[in-house]
């Protein structure tokens, strides 16, 4: 099973965002999150596409762009052309989700579907077989620093199951309250992708908590039983 870390720049300090990202990925991050808020999907304002240039300037992993944004699909070239490497949207944001996905794809990153902790799984049956990774939030979005909400552990669980039922290996990542006392749990309800935030950003070494995270993340990975449906510790 193979978990990657992706630190959330949303609980970095904004003024050095550039040295935020250099001290995650000298940790080990193979991602940076990047979450976009719009002001009425979600009940905050963060950044857009002239930030994401900025931060591939000076990233040298992939950035994984989360668009919590009405009508995401007028600004995802835009998001792509910026160098999002992965974006998801939100099941209940995008009216006709096939096509969104589609437009992702076309234009060269993964796409992803994000599930609110109220929006069921059954949400994205209908576009398994279109997807790279299915983001499900453990925290209602819209702020940094919450608190993980332990029934999302049973929806990775069911997310994961859905997927392998299908034949598909899209991998699940979660986004929320995701630190040291939560990571060993939901890596073994399948979680394969982690955002992390607060645990990062919020703490006095970057770097070293990203390693903390990993070493926690690896560990229990090596538990879970390859082959096997994900299982709670």
């Amino acid at each position: 099973m193979n978990v990657r870390l992706a630190p959330s720049i949303l609980s970095a300090d904004f003024a050095a965002l550039g040295q935020a990202i250099a001290a995650a990925e000298a940790g080990g991050a193979d991602l940076i999150h990047i979450d976009v808020m719009d002001g009425h999907f979600v009940p905050n304002i963060t950044v857009g596409p002239p930030v994401v240039r900025s931060l591939s300037r000076v990233a040298s992993v992939p950035l994984d762009v989360h668009l919590m944004i009405v009508d995401p699909d007028r600004y995802i070239e835009e998001f792509i052309d910026a160098g999002a490497s992965m974006v998801s949207v939100h099941a209940e944001a995008s009216r006709h989700l096939h096509r969104t996905l589609g437009l992702i794809r076309a234009n060269g990153a993964q796409a992803g579907v994000v599930l609110n902790p109220a929006t069921p799984a059954l949400a994205i049956q209908e576009v398994l077989g279109d997807l790279d990774f299915v983001l499900v939030m453990t925290v209602n979005p819209g702020f940094g620093g919450q608190t993980f909400i332990p029934r999302t552990e049973s929806k990775v669980r069911e997310v994961r199951a859905m997927l392998d039922a299908g034949g598909y290996r899209a991998p699940v990542e979660v986004d929320g309250g995701i630190d040291l006392s939560t990571i060993e749990r939901i890596v073994m309800a399948g979680a394969e992708i982690l955002v992390a935030g607060q645990a990062v950003f919020g703490t006095p070494d970057p770097a070293a908590s990203v390693r903390s995270l990993r070493a926690a993340a690896m560990a229990a990975a090596s538990r879970r039983p390859a082959g096997r449906p994900a299982q709670a510790p």
